[in-house]
This record gives C-alpha cells, sequence and structure tokens, in this order.
C-alpha cells in the first residue's frame, strides 16, 4: 500500500514538473531568437553568447521535457524499470553541452581581447529583457522541486547561468555606453562561460554518477548496515547494494542471515518499513537465509 501511494505522489509531481518547463522553454525559444538577431545587429559578444546560452537552455528544457514524457512511458518486459533513466541521460547531456558551448565563448572572446571591435550600446536594452525573461523562468522552476529532481536542477542551473550572462551584458553595455570601453563586452562573457562550465561540470558528474550505479549521497551505508544488524534475530548482513534509477528513485538489495527461530515473513516486514521510513529508499529487495542455507556460500564476500 505505501508503495502505491509513493508512485501516486511522484506522478503529481511529474505532472507539475512538465508544465513549468514546458512554459520556461517557450518563453526562453523565443526570447533566444530575439536575442540573437540583436547580438548580429549590436555586434556583441556577451549577447551572441548569451543568446547562444539560452540556445543550450532551450535545447536543455527541451530535452528535459522530452525526458519527463518519455520517462512516464510504463515499464516493459524488456524495460522493468520503464523508462525514468532517460531523465538521467538528458541532464548528462545536458551537462556536457554547458561545458562545450563555454569553451566556445572562451575560444571566442580569446578572439576578441586582441583586437576589441566596435559594440553598440543598445545591447543593454536586449539585455534587459533577457534579464527579466531569465528572472521569471528561474522564478516558476524554482517553484519545481529542483531539490529531488537532477533534470529540473540541470534546467535551472542553465537559467540561472543565462541570468548572469544577461548582468554581464547589461553590465557591459553600460561601461561601453560611458567609458566607450569595448572590451567590457568579451570580459562580461568569459565570466558567464566560467560560472556555465562550473555547472555543466557538476551536472555531468552528477548524472554519471547515478549512471554508474553509485550510492546515492542521501543514504549512509555503513548506517544503514548497523540498523539492520542491530534488528533483533539479525545475524549478519551483507551483499547490500543502494543505487538510483533516476535522481528520485532509490533501490536497494541486500542479505540477511537470521535466526532460524524467527518468523521470516514479519521480519521482511519490518525490514521493508524500516528501509522506507528511515532510509527512504523507495524500492528494497531482501533475501532472508538461514546459518545454513545452501545460498550463503555463493555471497559476494566483499559486501
Amino acid at each position: 500500500m505505501g508503495h502505491h501511494h509513493h508512485q501516486h505522489d511522484h506522478g503529481h509531481h511529474h505532472t507539475t514538473n512538465t508544465r513549468k518547463l514546458f512554459w520556461s522553454f517557450i518563453l526562453i525559444f523565443s526570447f533566444m531568437i530575439i536575442e540573437a538577431i540583436g547580438g548580429i545587429l549590436t555586434n556583441s559578444l556577451a549577447l551572441l553568447s548569451d543568446a547562444g546560452h539560452m540556445l543550450s537552455d532551450a535545447s536543455a528544457l527541451g530535452l528535459s521535457l522530452l525526458a519527463f514524457k518519455i520517462g512516464e512511458k510504463k515499464a516493459t518486459g524488456d524495460k522493468t524499470f520503464g523508462y525514468r533513466r532517460f531523465e538521467i541521460i538528458a541532464a548528462f547531456i545536458n551537462g556536457i553541452t554547458l561545458m562545450i558551448i563555454s569553451l566556445y565563448i572562451f575560444y571566442e572572446a580569446m578572439h576578441r581581447f586582441a583586437n576589441p571591435p566596435n559594440v553598440s550600446g543598445n545591447m543593454m536594452i536586449i539585455a534587459f529583457i533577457g534579464l527579466c525573461v531569465n528572472i521569471l523562468v528561474a522564478w516558476i522552476l524554482m517553484r519545481g522541486d529542483s531539490k529531488e529532481n537532477l533534470n529540473i536542477r540541470s534546467a535551472l542551473l542553465h537559467v540561472f547561468g543565462d541570468l548572469l550572462g544577461s548582468v554581464g551584458a547589461l553590465i557591459a553595455g553600460l561601461l561601453i555606453i560611458m567609458f566607450d570601453w569595448n572590451i567590457a563586452d568579451p570580459i562580461a562573457s568569459v565570466v558567464v562561460a566560467m560560472l556555465i562550465i562550473v555547472s555543466g561540470y557538476r551536472i555531468t558528474r552528477d548524472a554519471l554518477h547515478i549512471l554508474m550505479e553509485g550510492k546515492p549521497q542521501s543514504v549512509n551505508i555503513e548506517s544503514l548496515k548497523k540498523t539492520l544488524s542491530a534488528m533483533e534475530g539479525v545475524e549478519d548482513v551483507h551483499d547490500v547494494h543502494v543505487w538510483s534509477i533516476t535522481s528520485e528513485f532509490t533501490s536497494m538489495s541486500c542479505h540477511l542471515i537470521v535466526d532460524e527461530s524467527i518468523d521470516r515473513d514479519n521480519m521482511l516486514k519490518s525490514v521493508n518499513d524500516l528501509i522506507k521510513n528511515h532510509f527512504h529508499i523507495s524500492h528494497c529487495t531482501i533475501q532472508i537465509e538461514g546459518n545454513h542455507s545452501p545460498f550463503h556460500n555463493d555471497c559476494d564476500p566483499c559486501n
């Protein structure tokens, strides 16, 4: 029963997240086109790099949307966990594009440091509208569950990077109008690129950790083993594996050696309740063995 409730809750988050991503996508995509045209007309790399970043934002949001849609597909005999993992793959691709975009901005900015072109101060108007669009999108996304969901978080980081990009372009525009410092334009783009590369690296690292079946940060395996070992009738805990299917769906499996006299059904119920309520693991598989069980000798000794 408890498990069913978890699923229902997950579904509700899902719809809200999808809706928020959809509106964010529409807003960012429309503005990106305006910004790219503005960047070409005013000859501003800060605006163009911001538009490039917005393009990555729009594709990130589009990819996240697609991932949610694909993730909603039911599990099949072939894919027993369904398609939920796809959103981690999407986050991974997002992270890598962020890093590639920032490297490209660095490369462009280096050329501009060598000979700063003339940049029109009108870029400020466009940068200001960009700032407003980004603040709106960040506000929409922050109302999604960005703590839980790696996909929403990667979209939010894209937007934050973008927001800073607009601030950078605004400041550069001011300096160009007031002091004719055309060099401010590539400086602003380098600052943005550095911010983008950091967030890109973080998302890629987190997504890769999940793809490599790494242990979720929220679960302490030692404490899990200790708590299980301390239960009445449990003689040994081994072969413990904890991993994530997506950033919100954690799985675990383990073997328990129990006293022969113990009621195994009760035991299983208490262990399952403990793991779900205390360690917040959504899906667990427990193998219960007696001391003389033949399975016991085949187990992996490392765990």
